[in-house]
């Protein structure tokens, strides 16, 4: 018959990704951050450390993060010594799930869309 279409359904909609998560170090921050348990928390300097960002920029992508509900910034003292503790929330989990299965999901289902134009 020819045509070029394909036999396989495309989807219907190509899943969005979440743009707060997307971005590269935000996405490292949060990818890092899972790895703890659900009520575990990091220090920023190790945090910085894993991640490789400076404190400015840590800083900068936390303050986006936290905004969104993804993480929790919490400040106290250590012994007279300011600290900061940063955890991944019930939501920053919830997203990052969500960023991974649309990506597999836009991953999986890519080459349907172009096997339509090409005729394959």
């Amino acid at each position: 018959m020819g045509g070029g279409v394909s036999t396989k359904a495309a989807p219907a909609v190509i899943p969005r990704l979440d743009p707060i998560i997307h971005a590269q170090p935000r996405l490292r921050v949060v990818v890092a951050l899972a790895t703890l348990g659900e009520r575990d928390q990091i220090a920023f300097p190790r945090l910085q450390e894993v991640v490789g960002m400076t404190a400015g920029n840590l800083s900068t992508h936390l303050r986006k993060l936290e905004e969104a509900a993804y993480v929790k910034v919490e400040k106290t003292y250590r012994r007279r010594t300011p600290v900061t503790y940063i955890s991944l929330t019930r939501a920053g989990r919830r997203a990052l799930e969500d960023y991974t299965a649309a990506l597999q999901t836009l991953l999986t289902e890519a080459p349907s869309l172009t096997r339509e134009e090409d005729g394959s």
